[in-house]
């Protein structure tokens, strides 16, 4: 694939982006760098590597749930609340009825 100015600009309409002819020509060679990337890497032989699936062999520890008992009384949870409302907490409205 020969990257040319066309290419350049085609592509910039395709992202919705708009270059400078000295952004243009730096573009160019960026492109150039990577396609020269891309071909080195068809070159190497994969045939006996076998797919990732993981990145990793790590698993996930997780620990497993346990139910606190510790218990908050409504009166301590609403001692702090910068706003309340009786027994609630009140919160900015979300949504506004029209």
């Amino acid at each position: 694939m020969k990257v040319d100015n066309e290419l350049v600009y085609q592509l910039a309409q395709l992202a919705k982006l708009e270059f400078d002819d000295k952004t243009v020509e730096e573009m160019k060679a960026d492109l150039a760098a990577m396609l020269v990337f891309v071909n080195e890497l068809l070159e190497v032989s994969t045939d006996d590597v076998t797919p990732l699936i993981y990145l990793s062999d790590e698993v996930n520890v997780l620990r497993d749930d346990e139910i606190s008992s510790e218990v908050v009384s409504q009166q301590d949870a609403l001692k702090n609340a910068p706003e309340k409302d009786s027994d609630y907490f009140k919160v900015p409205t979300v949504f506004k009825k029209e």
